[in-house]
């Protein structure tokens, strides 16, 4: 999936603005100019469209971390991935959120999408693990789907 798919998405579940965004990414000591922020939150047909790299991507992630659960001097900063798969993405958005196994399963079927314990283990395994299995783009999109839904219930 693409970072800037999911960057739009975290932005409004989490209902913030382009300045917050770049603050969040200020904390992890990458400095993105507002204009350079609009221009990742283009979709790709617009104007100006510029894809979000994985550095800003993964920093962006471990920013978010932050953001969601606070930063303990204790334990040291998340990793900053040099590439960015969408198991990454839903690694850290599983740590950003505090969410369990029992959690993950609850938001995927909300967005109806059905998955076993046994299924989403594997997504969360390191690469090369014989269980290991690539999160696909649908699997991401039912997530942030499910998480939205969660996070940013309809009124009425």
């Amino acid at each position: 999936m693409m970072n800037n798919d999911v960057l739009r998405s975290v932005r409004y579940m989490l209902d913030l603005s382009e300045g917050r965004l770049i603050e969040i990414l200020a904390s992890t000591g990458i400095t993105i100019s507002p204009p350079v922020m609009s221009r990742y939150l283009k979709k790709e047909d617009e104007a100006d469209y510029m894809i979000c790299p994985d550095e800003v991507m993964a920093n962006f992630l471990n920013g978010l971390i932050f953001f969601k659960r606070g930063r303990d001097d204790r334990f040291p900063a998340p990793e900053v991935e040099k590439r960015v798969t969408n198991n990454v993405m839903l690694k850290k958005l599983r740590v950003a959120f505090e969410l369990k196994t029992e959690d993950l399963q609850g938001i995927l079927a909300a967005a109806d999408f059905k998955v076993s314990e046994g299924e989403l283990s594997a997504f969360f395994r390191k690469e090369g693990h014989k269980n290991y299995r690539p999160c696909g783009d649908q699997v991401l999109r039912y997530f942030l789907k499910g998480l939205t839904m969660r996070v940013r219930p309809k009124k009425g």
